[in-house]
């Protein structure tokens, strides 16, 4: 399981990334970043972001 990030944290890689729900769940929710910008907002307060989908370049 890889660590999870917060919301403005700044994305170490590009790709897609999930958010996770307060209690470790699934949310079916992803959103794409790229690296060295923040993470955007969340939809609900607690959640946070794990990278599910890497980008090949």
């Amino acid at each position: 399981m890889s660590a999870t990030l917060n919301p403005g944290d700044r994305t170490p890689r590009s790709g897609q990334y999930e958010i996770i729900g307060p209690r470790g769940g699934h949310t079916g929710k992803e959103r794409t970043s790229t690296k060295g910008n923040p993470l955007p907002p969340t939809p609900k307060a607690g959640q946070s972001y794990r990278l599910t989908d890497p980008t090949k370049h």
